[in-house]
């Protein structure tokens, strides 16, 4: 997984359009032109709430398109509740791109990508920028009811096969959308993002298949850049992703380092998490 360079600074950006795909899930478009072209897809943002206090909430980017990107969020709280009751024409900061991002190059011309609720939003520019190069590309998407799946069309659009599951069986299949991954077969590389017992189950299957898997992490950050340290994923020592610092002791034997998952994430290969 290649770590890129930040140029990572706030933005200053207009809420353009919103709407509501199902309950409790909001897409907010956002005009900000010195930001949306240079989001690669997994990159995330951090939203600072035009409130007074600067409180940010970390979001994936969804949509990113000429001057426009777009985030998808879940109502789960007052921050959240602010930030999807966001009229149009309102300012809203945005400090990015942040985060690694997902490696097209390494996934091949037949990719699975998996999707656990709203995980489902890093993973749209990474479908569009398959699809244009001519990669077959299937989407697994799982959520607990027919309600939290949205937009699938989006990807459909997109020349992506979709495949759908739910818990309750209300929509798709009856059950967890990794059994239908494990199931497909035949890919040459798999990203993934969702809830960790999702991904701890993605990296499962892509290692019996012996498939490598990108792992976008999901976390609630506190600063989003690196510096408060509270956000860290055991990861191989040797992963080119791995932290320098803080240094070991003098004789320590220790295989694995503690990786910050928004810095050094949030896209890590599934074979070097050390969970």
């Amino acid at each position: 997984m290649p770590v890129l360079g930040s140029d990572a600074a706030v933005h200053d950006s207009v809420v353009c359009d919103r709407r509501e795909p199902s309950p409790g899930i909001v897409v907010i478009g956002c005009s900000a032109p010195r930001l949306a072209p240079y989001v690669q897809p997994g990159q995330f943002v951090m939203a600072i709430l035009p409130g007074g206090e600067r409180v940010a909430t970390a979001l994936g980017v969804y949509e990113a398109v000429a001057d426009r990107l777009s985030l998808m969020l879940v109502v789960v709280g007052s921050r959240t509740r602010e930030l999807a009751s966001l009229v149009i024409g309102a300012p809203l900061a945005l400090l990015g791109p942040l985060g690694n991002g997902f490696d097209r190059s390494t996934l091949g011309r037949n990719v699975a990508l998996v999707a656990g609720g709203v995980g489902v939003a890093p993973l749209l520019l990474l479908a569009r920028d398959l699809r244009a190069s001519g990669t077959r590309v299937t989407l697994f998407y799982g959520a607990r009811t027919s309600a939290a799946l949205v937009d699938a069309d989006r990807f459909s659009a997109l020349g992506v096969e979709v495949v759908l599951a739910t818990d309750d069986g209300s929509r798709g299949y009856h059950g967890y959308v990794t059994e239908l991954l494990e199931r497909s077969g035949g890919h040459d590389g798999i990203a993934a993002c969702g809830p960790t017992p999702m991904l701890r189950e993605v990296a499962r299957i892509a290692d019996s298949c012996g498939v490598r898997a990108q792992l976008s992490l999901e976390e609630t950050f506190a600063c989003g850049v690196g510096a408060c340290w509270g956000c860290v994923v055991p990861l191989d020592r040797s992963s080119l992703q791995a932290p320098p610092f803080p240094p070991f002791a003098e004789g320590e034997r220790r295989t694995y380092v503690h990786a910050r998952i928004c810095k050094e994430g949030p896209v890590f290969w599934a074979h070097e998490l050390r969970w």
